[in-house]
This record gives structure tokens, C-alpha cells and sequence, in this order.
């Protein structure tokens, strides 16, 4: 834990919400269970799938919109659509082999319900969790994203 990367993240979907919401404040579907844990992203940085890096916080409750940092303890890989999209596990605390599962055992389900959604939108590609991964390797994926850049969406067209 000590050295564990750090990074700033802007909650979205505060623990226990239903509502997911996009980067934008958009709502993105409402799920049929609570998320166990702070969602939000890294608008500094780029996932695989092209939007802002998502994050998870662990930890108690936190109003939409807070941004703070925290230190990356692991990371969960999802393919969406058929594309890579990590998930960066935040937490103050060590996360034990009980918890890891649990958080695995609910990024299994997101991705399946995930999928019913793509299809009844439309989308094609598999969708799936592909398990825990070593967040160097979600943070090397990632790409710096420099505000009013290029693949920043806020940037205007």
C-alpha cells in the first residue's frame, strides 16, 4: 500500500445508488441492484474503450461529484461490446482475498447485465468479466488525456 499508485477520482455513481450515470452527469440506465462501492472516473486518463478510466472506491458513501485521492489496490478487466474497459479498484485499506471476490463476483454480474442492456440497444460484441489484473498494467493501458485535448469529449468539435 505504500506504494501503491495514486489517483484522483470524480465520483459519479455514489455507494448504494442505482442510477449509473456517464462522465457527462447523463444517466447511462438505473441497475437492478445498488452498487457495493463509490464508481466514478479518471477524467485525466483514458481507458482502453476510449472514455475517461473508471474507478471504484471502497469505503464508506460519497456525495456525487467529490473528487479525492486514492491509492489503486488492484484492477478488474470487463469487456464491453467486445472491447477492453478496466475497472481500477481504489481503497485507504489492503483489500483480503473475501473482499476481491466479492468485488470480482459483482463486476460477473454487472457484465452479463451489461450485455442485456447492449443488446437491447443494439450493440454487438461479447460482453464478460475477465478477472482481477494487476493495476500497473491497467494504468500503463491507459492513456493521459490533457483537458480540451483531443480525445477529451468535452473538447468541442
Amino acid at each position: 500500500m505504500e506504494n501503491a499508485p495514486q489517483v484522483t477520482v470524480l465520483i459519479e455513481v455514489p455507494k448504494g445508488s442505482v442510477i449509473k450515470r456517464r462522465s457527462s452527469g447523463r444517466v447511462d440506465f438505473i441497475s437492478p441492484v445498488p452498487c457495493p462501492f463509490n464508481y466514478g472516473s479518471i477524467d485525466s486518463l483514458t481507458g482502453p474503450d476510449g472514455d475517461f478510466l473508471d474507478a471504484a472506491v471502497l469505503g464508506p458513501r460519497l456525495p456525487r461529484d467529490t473528487r479525492l485521492k486514492v491509492p489503486v489496490v488492484g484492477a478488474v478487466r470487463i469487456t464491453d461490446r467486445g472491447m477492453a474497459d478496466d475497472k481500477l479498484i481504489c481503497s485507504a485499506r489492503p483489500v483480503g482475498a473475501l473482499k476481491r471476490a466479492l468485488i470480482l463476483c459483482f463486476f460477473k454480474f454487472y457484465a452479463r447485465c451489461k450485455g442485456l442492456i447492449n443488446f437491447w440497444r443494439g450493440y454487438g460484441g461479447p460482453n464478460r468479466c475477465d478477472g482481477w489484473q494487476d493495476p500497473g498494467d491497467a494504468l500503463k493501458r491507459a492513456e493521459i488525456r490533457s483537458a480540451g485535448g483531443i480525445g477529451d469529449p468535452r473538447r468541442k468539435k
